[in-house]
């Protein structure tokens, strides 16, 4: 349903129908851990921007955080409605059912705030590489930057006629 690279290019995470995501050594094509731990399938994931953490969305409702070594589950962080798109660096962002998006602590599972601005529902979410701004994806045709820190809308992308359903 949905894959990620992880920062070195060294692993894959894929995330399934059969409600687990997989971590995969490319240089070996072997399997090293399975992230067990969702009742429904696996839509979306993302790694932090070290690489030892991961990030995972299902349609059970929640969203979790994984330690990539052990592949073991380190935090639970929200039950919500419904579950879109994550992504995750020390702070995690998830897509909110509707018109924002809202920005966790990874390690806590502490909500920090809620980034808003769409005029439609938000499709997706991103951290930049640094892990300094968060992107957004909308249906009203534009996408959002954030300062991950501050909170703050830096940039309004607009143009497009239709939606914006991913953002990287």
């Amino acid at each position: 349903v949905c894959l990620s690279f992880n920062p070195q290019s060294t692993l894959l995470a894929t995330g399934s129908m059969d409600t687990t995501a997989k971590l995969w050594d490319l240089e070996k094509g072997e399997e090293v851990a399975s992230l067990n731990g969702h009742s429904a399938e696996i839509i979306a994931l993302s790694f932090n921007t070290t690489g030892d953490r991961i990030i995972t969305g299902s349609f059970d409702h929640t969203v979790a955080v994984w330690d990539v070594g052990t592949g073991r589950e380190q935090n639970l962080l929200i039950k919500m409605p419904t579950n879109n798109n994550a992504a995750v660096n020390s702070k995690a962002a998830m897509q909110c059912p509707g018109l924002c998006v809202q920005l966790w602590d990874a390690a806590t599972g502490t909500h920090i705030a809620t980034l808003a601005g769409h005029s439609k529902e938000v499709l997706d979410v991103c951290f930049d590489y640094a892990g300094q701004r968060i992107a957004t994806a909308s249906a009203d045709g534009s996408a959002r930057v954030y300062n991950a820190g501050t909170k703050q809308c830096i940039a309004k992308l607009e143009g497009h006629e239709d939606e914006i359903s991913k953002v990287s």
